[in-house]
C-alpha cells in the first residue's frame, strides 16, 4: 500500500500545481474582462460569481459520483469540464461576448468542484491521525503553481497572437492546456482507485455501531458545522477582497504584470505555508487554527482598503491568503475527521457546495460595492464576517468532537 499511497499523493500534488496555475492565470484578468465586456464596473464580480455557482452546482454531484464510481472518474470528469470552460473563455474574449464568458466561468467553476475535493482524496488513504498533514501538503502544492503564474503571462500573450486571438485570451488558452495535463495525471496515475484504499484503511479502524448516518445528519454535528462555517466565511472574505483587487489596481494604472505580482503574493499566502498549517492543526487543534485564520482575515480587511502602493497591497493580500489557508485547512480537517467511513465524498461535496454558494452570494455584489465605495464597504464586510466566525468558535467550541461523534 505504501507505493500506491506515494503514487496517488504525488499525482494529486502535481495535478494541484497545474490546476492552481490554471485557475490563477484565468482569474487574473477575469474581473477586468467582465467589466470591459459588460461596459460597467458593476459587472466585475459576475465572472467570479458564476464560477463559484458552477462550483456549488457540481460539488455534491461530484461527491456522489466519487462515492459511486470511484475517485478517479469523478476527478477526471471535473477536469474535462474545466478544459471546456477555459477554451470557451478564450472564445468569449475573441468574440466580445459577456454571456459566453459567464457560461465559461460557470464551467470552469465546475472543474473546481471536483478539484477542490482532491485534498480529501489524498487524506482518506491514510489513517485519521495523518490526514491533516496530508491535506496541508496537497494545499501546499498551490504555492508552487502560483509562483509560475507571472512567468506564464508573456508566453500566453505570444500564444494568443500566434493563433489569432486577442492578447487577453492568452491566459485562458494556457489554463486549458494546464488543465489537460492535470487530467492526464489523474486519469493515468490514480491507480488503484483511492476509494479502494480508503475502504481498506477504514476496515482497520474502529467504526461506530449501528447504521451509517445520512449526510444531513452529519451536517448537524457541531464539528461539521464549525468546519463548514470556517470554509464558507474564509472563502467569502477572501473572494470579496481578492476579486476586486485587480480592478482596484487597474484603476490606479498598475500594469498587468504588477497585478500578477500582487496576486502571486496572495496565492503564496494561500498555499505557501500549508505544510505548516497541517502540523499546527495536529499540534494546536483545528479550532485554534480557525481562530488564528479569522484574526488574519480581519487584519487584511482593515489593510486592503487603505493600501495604495504595490508593497502594501502585497502584504494585505498575503495576510488575506494566509487567513484563508488557516480556515481552509483546519475546516477541512474537521469535516474529514467526522466524514471518515460515513458517506465520505458526499458529505465533503455537500460542504463544498454550501461554501461555494456562500462565496457566490458574497461576490455577486462585489462590483456594485466597489462602484459605491471602492474598497471601503468590502473591507468592512470582511471585518464583520471574521468577527462572526470568532463568535461561532465560542458557540460550537463547547461541543467536543468526541461528544459530537457519540
Amino acid at each position: 500500500m505504501a507505493r500506491s499511497r506515494l503514487r496517488i499523493v504525488s499525482a494529486l500534488f502535481l495535478a494541484q500545481i497545474l490546476l492552481t496555475a490554471a485557475t490563477i492565470a484565468a482569474f487574473t484578468l477575469g474581473p477586468v474582462i467582465g467589466a470591459e465586456l459588460g461596459g460597467s464596473d458593476s459587472y466585475a464580480g459576475l465572472p467570479s460569481t458564476l464560477s463559484l455557482l458552477g462550483r456549488a452546482a457540481l460539488a455534491y454531484p461530484a461527491g456522489w459520483l466519487m462515492d459511486r464510481a470511484g475517485r478517479r472518474l469523478g476527478l477526471s470528469l471535473g477536469f474535462v469540464i474545466g478544459v471546456v470552460g477555459a477554451f470557451m473563455s478564450a472564445l468569449a474574449v475573441r468574440d466580445g461576448s459577456l454571456s459566453l464568458f459567464l457560461w465559461a466561468s460557470f464551467a470552469f467553476g465546475g472543474m473546481r468542484a471536483a478539484g477542490e475535493q482532491s485534498r480529501y482524496v489524498g487524506a482518506e488513504i491514510f489513517p485519521p491521525a495523518r490526514r491533516p498533514r496530508i491535506i496541508g501538503l496537497i494545499v501546499f502544492a498551490g504555492a508552487i503553481g502560483s509562483m509560475g503564474v507571472p512567468l506564464l503571462v508573456p508566453p500566453a500573450t505570444r500564444l494568443a497572437q500566434r493563433v489569432g486571438y486577442p492578447d487577453d485570451a492568452g491566459p485562458f488558452i494556457i489554463a486549458g492546456l494546464l488543465t489537460i495535463a492535470a487530467l492526464a495525471l489523474i486519469f493515468f496515475f490514480l491507480r488503484p482507485d483511492p476509494l479502494r484504499l480508503h475502504l481498506e484503511v477504514e476496515a482497520d479502524e474502529p467504526q461506530p455501531q449501528g447504521p451509517a448516518p445520512r449526510v444531513r445528519d452529519l451536517l448537524r454535528m457541531p464539528p461539521v458545522r464549525l468546519g463548514l462555517l470556517a470554509l464558507a466565511i474564509g472563502q467569502l472574505v477572501m473572494v470579496l477582497i481578492m476579486v476586486l483587487t485587480p480592478l482596484h489596481m487597474d484603476h490606479q494604472n498598475h500594469s498587468t504584470e504588477t497585478i500578477s505580482l500582487v496576486i502571486m503574493a496572495h496565492t503564496l499566502g494561500m498555499f505557501g505555508l500549508s505544510w505548516l498549517t497541517g502540523w499546527l492543526v495536529e499540534r494546536l487543534g483545528a479550532r485554534t487554527v480557525v481562530a488564528l485564520g479569522a484574526l488574519l482575515l480581519a487584519v487584511s480587511a482593515i489593510m486592503a482598503p487603505q493600501a495604495q502602493s504595490v508593497p502594501a497591497l502585497a502584504v494585505a493580500l498575503f495576510l488575506l491568503g494566509l487567513g484563508w489557508n488557516f480556515c481552509f485547512v483546519a475546516g477541512s480537517a474537521l469535516v474529514a475527521e467526522v466524514a471518515a467511513g460515513r458517506s465520505q465524498a458526499r458529505l465533503q461535496g455537500a460542504t463544498e457546495m454550501v461554501a461555494a454558494v456562500a462565496s457566490g452570494a458574497g461576490s455577486l455584489p462585489a462590483g456594485l460595492l466597489y462602484s459605491w465605495s471602492a474598497m471601503v464597504l468590502p473591507g468592512a464586510i470582511g471585518i464583520l464576517l471574521a468577527l462572526l466566525l470568532l463568535v461561532a468558535l465560542g458557540w460550537y467550541g463547547r461541543a467536543s468532537l468526541t461528544t459530537a461523534r457519540a
